[in-house]
């Protein structure tokens, strides 16, 4: 993995946001962007020089990103940037294949013309990223699709689940849309959703979000396994629970 640069602008300036808020988000971006990679040190007294901040913001900042899984306190030598293993991630995937299957045909089943003429506009705005946007701004993109499809899916449990992930989603995301020729194909992935739901068919729906997870799932675990180098080790094959014709429950 080729290491990005630490500039300027990982410096933090005040603002009404919180500090730990600030720098969990100069931390997270920084994790995402492969400025500091997995199993990296993450020193309190170096990010307090690079930051601008006290240790307190930073301890504070660590330990809310250990909650998120981007870090891991690991040992006596302090805090690193986890190291999201082949396992750790075919996990992450199965979840994700249950949590948004369900979202998706939900959201097909619930959702208004406001609320699927957002959905077309995160896709547009995601198609125009990959035409040249770096890599932060593409996957901002595809984190906004999935913001509407969790929003008006009308089961905050589920989407509250699915955030909850989100920051680890979006490394495995970060590092399956870095890939040769994923971006593309992502996007004819979420274009094939977005029509099943535009056809109000639930169980195209589900599919064709089934099938784009376990897409980008491919592409996330053969490069974890040339990473970690598990040449010799195969990623288990995801499990794919059998949807339900209808998921709703009568209120």
């Amino acid at each position: 993995m080729r290491r990005a640069q630490l500039d300027d602008s990982f410096k933090i300036t005040r603002s009404p946001v919180t500090l730990r808020e600030m720098v969990c988000n100069r931390l997270r971006q920084a994790i995402l962007n492969f400025q500091l990679l997995p199993g990296d040190r993450l020193v309190e007294r170096d990010l307090c020089d690079r930051l601008g901040v006290s240790r307190t913001s930073v301890r504070e900042a660590l330990r809310h990103l250990e909650s998120e899984g981007l870090v891991e306190f690991a040992d006596a030598r302090g805090p690193r940037v986890a190291i999201i293993t082949l396992e750790d991630a075919c996990d992450l995937y199965e979840l994700r294949c249950v949590l948004e299957g369900m979202i998706v045909q939900l959201f097909t089943l619930r959702a208004g013309p406001k609320e699927i003429a957002a959905l077309e506009q995160a896709l547009a705005e995601n198609r125009e990223a990959l035409e040249g946007a770096e890599l932060p701004e593409v996957i901002e993109t595809v984190q906004n699709f999935y913001d509407v499809l969790m929003e008006g899916c009308g089961n905050r449990v589920a989407a509250t689940q699915l955030r909850q992930l989100q920051a680890r989603v979006s490394y495995l995301r970060a590092t399956s849309v870095s890939q040769a020729n994923r971006r593309q194909a992502s996007n004819a992935e979420m274009e094939r959703m977005v029509a099943a739901i535009r056809s109000g068919d639930a169980l195209a729906a589900h599919q064709a979000s089934v099938d784009h997870v376990r897409a980008a799932a491919k592409v996330a675990l053969d490069y974890l396994q040339r990473q970690q180098e598990h040449q010799g080790e195969q990623p288990r094959e995801l499990f794919i629970p059998r949807v339900q014709d209808e998921p709703r429950i009568e209120r």
